[in-house]
């Protein structure tokens, strides 16, 4: 897949745990680990949103596309 998801290197960056981030945006762990394993096939704005304002990060930050 193209679009690479950071999310555990700036869980790592930030010294926070997926739990720590699940509670903070209210999204359930499961979908939390589904994002961060990159098997999601989408994410709504309003999750990038807010994981991008608990982690004090730009959308660029968090996704990263490599043809």
């Amino acid at each position: 897949m193209p679009i690479l998801v950071r999310l555990d290197d700036l869980l790592h960056a930030r010294r926070m745990t997926l739990t720590e981030l699940s509670e903070r945006v209210d999204i359930t762990l499961a979908n939390l680990s589904v994002l961060k394993t990159g098997k999601a096939r989408a994410i709504r704005f309003s999750t990038l949103e807010a994981i991008c304002a608990a982690l004090d990060c730009q959308p660029g930050d968090l996704l990263e596309f490599r043809p």
